[in-house]
């Protein structure tokens, strides 16, 4: 299951296609029955966040923050993605990519991170770039890199 917390009332999201989005996604990497919250938020907030636990002040697109239930609890909770729609915006237009398909793109990618996957070195980038990509094109998102 996945929840689109729309901390902001961002009315650029469409929240049901994004939630739908993102279940089919979990689906593709065998995760169907895992619960996901993405939480949209403004500039402030994430950039509070990016200083609190990655030392960088300054605003991001998106922060993922895994599950820290215990083994015990039989729960399938992913965690949290946090993502900055004026972030997301500025990126998309920088780009030349549609808002919706940037959104889309960085709320798989903060999915990924809670699964796992990430891009620290050569090697798991490319993986998990071929990853998104994969999942991307079955949704009719062009490869964004």
């Amino acid at each position: 299951m996945v929840v689109i917390q729309n901390s902001i009332h961002d009315s650029s999201v469409n929240e049901y296609d994004l939630s739908n989005t993102l279940q089919k996604a979990l689906k593709e990497l065998g995760k169907g029955e895992s619960e996901l919250l993405i939480r949209l938020v403004n500039k402030t907030e994430i950039q509070n966040l990016n200083k609190i636990y990655r030392h960088q002040d300054k605003p991001t697109n998106v922060l993922s923050f895994p599950s820290d239930l215990p083994i015990e609890i039989n729960e399938a909770l992913l965690g949290d993605v946090v993502i900055c729609t004026q972030v997301i915006l500025r990126e998309s237009i920088e780009q030349h990519k549609s808002f919706n398909d940037h959104l889309t793109h960085m709320a798989i990618h903060g999915m990924l991170h809670l699964l796992g996957y990430d891009h620290i070195d050569t090697k798991d980038a490319q993986q998990m770039e071929s990853l998104e990509i994969k999942i991307l094109a079955k949704i009719g998102i062009n490869n964004p890199y």
